[in-house]
């Protein structure tokens, strides 16, 4: 029998050297892992596996960033499921990046190659087959996590059972790769990103990656709940309607973003954040499958599609497309919220029951592997 990590515990898996779809080579990844719930069934066939992804600036640790949706008795009950969150590859917590040590002791940096939601999709899969794991009950998540939960559909149809695609679109909009290029603009502008090769330096792009933050919380959050949080309010004890602008007196908004800009500084490498944004720039689940309603309408497992009414970032027609044109629709979910974006991550009462939903469904409609055991396609 397979040994899995310690509940609640980061663990590390290696999958040897891995080479992107584009050709560069990244010698010995380690991927991290967390789980809860004990494992149950078949890791060659039927079991009990949910394989989360998290989204951008996200980590393995889902059961504090999704708190409230997982463990006993809640949407994602670990009484039941086994829950497995990976770090994804060119991440900062845990698995290899840019950060990570080279085999000649320093570290990465600029010589981690670019990389792909399907390289992200590829590096997972290794990484369940050196743990042992040959199929997944089902694999969801939202935001760049969606993108990922999309890919493993068309990738590995094979390994997945069934499938919760939140938050995200069939593709990167040209918008979406503009406001995603900015982001990327105001780290490499900085004078201590050095050409991604800062980390032996003393000094890290901060205030680039904050500025970047600021950008992309602009989009993560809905504008009807920002204006009725802050309006044109100043920062308590500060005037930004003075004779000369200072950036020290600030509208209560502005205060609101430094300080998500700092939050992150204190948790995230710069260069992840630049290699994971340049991996959802790629995204494109039409690119060499015959573009994207012909690759959705390829994906035989049975797939929910969720998306927020409010969503500046993945805008619902988005979520709308995916559910007409995908090949086995489970169905489809709306969170309603003013919170915009981020909705999926903080509305824990919808999505408790868009989750519950997924599941319930999972148990009652047959996942293409039962249906071809039962129409005699292949032997068992």
């Amino acid at each position: 029998m397979f040994a899995l990590a310690d509940e609640g515990t980061l663990a590390h898996q290696r999958i040897g050297d891995f080479t992107t779809e584009a050709g560069a080579t990244i010698a010995d990844v380690s991927i991290a892992y967390q789980r809860w719930g004990e494992f149950c069934g078949d890791p060659q066939g039927k079991n009990n596996v949910l394989l989360v992804e998290h989204a951008l600036t996200g980590d393995s640790d889902a059961a504090t960033w999704w708190d409230g949706l997982i463990g006993p008795g809640k949407a994602l009950d670990t009484d039941h499921w086994c829950v497995i969150c990976t770090n994804v590859i060119g991440g900062c917590n845990g698995s290899t990046g840019p950060s990570s040590i080279h085999p000649d002791g320093l570290a990465w940096g600029s010589r981690f190659p670019a990389i792909s939601i399907r390289d992200q999709v590829h590096a997972e899969y290794f990484f369940l087959e050196a743990l042992g794991i040959h199929q997944v009950h089902a694999v969801l998540g939202g935001s760049m996590g969606g993108a990922r939960t999309l890919e493993w559909t068309v990738l590995f149809p094979e390994t997945v059972s069934y499938a919760c695609v939140i938050a995200v679109s069939a593709r990167s909009s040209a918008w979406q790769i503009g406001i995603q290029t900015a982001q990327i603009s105001a780290i490499v502008r900085d004078p201590d990103w050095h050409g991604g090769n800062y980390y032996a330096t003393g000094s890290s792009p901060n205030a680039g990656l904050a500025a970047a933050r600021r950008i992309a919380h602009l989009t993560y959050r809905g504008e009807q709940e920002l204006d009725e949080r802050f309006g044109t309010m100043p920062q308590a004890g500060e005037d930004p309607l003075g004779p000369f602008r200072d950036e020290h007196q600030r509208f209560a908004v502005q205060s609101y973003l430094d300080y998500q800009g700092d939050k992150l500084v204190e948790r995230f490498d710069a260069g992840s954040y630049v290699t994971l944004t340049d991996a959802l720039n790629r995204h494109d689940i039409g690119r060499d499958r015959g573009g994207l309603n012909r690759a959705l309408a390829s994906s035989m497992v049975p797939t929910m599609i969720v998306g927020v009414d409010t969503d500046i970032l993945y805008p619902y027609h988005q979520q709308e497309h995916l559910s007409r044109n995908i090949g086995n629709l489970l169905a489809m979910a709306k969170i309603v919220s003013p919170v915009g974006h981020d909705a999926f991550l903080v509305e824990t009462r919808q999505m408790d029951r868009i989750l519950r939903n997924f599941l319930t469904l999972t148990q009652q409609v047959p996942s293409p592997d039962e249906l071809a055991k039962k129409r005699g396609l292949f032997n068992i």
